[in-house]
């Protein structure tokens, strides 16, 4: 997870191409980084949004120098670094697809069975591997041999809804979180107060233009709380959209010929936690054991919706740490301060840190308080 320069960058990050959203001082401003010069293109395309919607290569734009020179600051730093780094987003949608790795929708059992009590767990998972074992793994989603898979399962009376979208044909597709709310690289990342069994879920973020055409990759934190959605999947929404909930970033590398879905695809993507208790985890995730493809869940998406200012759709995770932390046979959860780092060498890394969802800064500048910035600052053109 190290890097050569002092931003989180790809790390062929010269030949890259890539798009985010930095606060100068003025507010949000909409940059292209080509040959690891930064642009600021806001003059022509005052929001993501709109950059991404006419996308045909790199516009001109205002040359803020190498991007080794800009400096960045965190949330957490005191440095005098006036550069922020934002989400890469802000008009778009952020969606998710949930349960779509063999592991993780054998978790999403786990908690449901477990009714969201940690200690349950590990019990109930020695349970189903041994009766499931590894075969949902070569089971393709909707086929033949899942409904077979399916009925089963029933037979043995462990079927669950989240079996339902992790070998059936239709996806868990979902709202993260509303435009304007992630958060990004160097920014703290947001439980609820109340939960006491949750963890990061690092993924990669396929960026999708109002056409339904996905054209980029970012990296996402898909903040979950296990102990609420296990309770109920009726409590996804508390589970999933919170204060500073989704972290995007560190950029949207856009696709071209040197960087295309199937870097997607054969992505292994990393993730490292540190804590202030000097608790260390690290994981991976890898693409190529996805169930359904980038880009059907891409077309899942947008059968039946449409997104005018474009979305970005999480691609769900392999990862779900099941490695006790403080107490035995209770698993993994978030503390206070631990840092959470997602990266893949094509992406970069998008680094942050864990607060409660109250400690967080609040979000307080949406797309009216945007609309008003820009005016002020003479972007929006007729």
């Amino acid at each position: 997870m190290t890097n050569t320069t002092s931003f989180p960058l790809p790390v062929d990050w010269r030949d890259a191409v890539l798009v985010g959203r930095m606060d100068l001082g003025e507010g949000p401003t909409p940059v292209v980084v080509k040959e690891g010069r930064v642009f600021d293109v806001s003059a022509t395309a005052p929001t993501t949004a709109q950059l991404l919607e006419k996308w045909n290569g790199v516009p001109s734009g205002k040359d803020l120098g190498d991007i080794n020179d800009l400096g960045l600051s965190t949330a957490w730093s005191d440095t005098k670094s006036k550069v922020k780094l934002l989400a890469p987003v802000d008009l778009q949608c952020v969606k998710a697809a949930g349960v779509t790795f063999a592991v993780s929708a054998m978790e999403r059992v786990i908690e449901e069975r477990a009714k969201g009590v940690p200690g349950r767990a590990q019990a109930i998972r020695e349970e189903l591997a041994s009766k499931i074992g590894t075969d949902i793994r070569k089971v393709v989603p909707g086929s033949p041999e899942a409904q077979k898979l399916k009925e089963a399962l029933i037979a043995d009376g462990l079927w669950s809804q989240y079996l339902e979208v992790a070998i059936g044909p239709d996806a868990e597709v979902f709202t993260k979180a509303p435009p304007m709310s992630s958060v990004g690289w160097g920014d703290y990342v947001g439980i609820r107060t109340q939960s006491t069994w949750n963890n990061p879920e690092p993924e990669v973020v396929i960026v999708v233009d109002r056409t339904g055409k996905a054209i980029g990759a970012t990296l996402g934190n898909d903040v979950n709380l296990r102990d609420y959605e296990g309770r109920s999947a009726l409590l996804l929404g508390k589970a999933k959209d919170n204060n500073a909930a989704s972290a995007l970033g560190p950029f949207i590398r856009m696709f071209d010929d040197k960087f295309t879905i199937d870097h997607v695809r054969n992505a292994v993507v990393e993730l490292e936690i540190v804590g202030t208790d000097n608790y260390r985890l690290e994981g991976k995730s890898t693409m190529a054991e996805i169930s359904r493809d980038p880009l059907e869940l891409v077309k899942q998406t947008i059968s039946e919706h449409q997104y005018p200012d474009g979305f970005v759709l999480y691609c769900g995770t392999l990862f779900a740490p099941t490695q006790d932390r403080d107490v035995k046979g209770h698993g993994f959860t978030h503390k206070e301060g631990d840092v959470v780092r997602v990266s893949t060498p094509e992406l970069g890394v998008l680094e942050n840190r864990v607060t409660t969802c109250k400690q967080a800064p609040p979000w307080n500048f949406g797309i009216s308080d945007l609309m008003k910035n820009l005016l002020k600052r003479g972007l929006l053109k007729a």
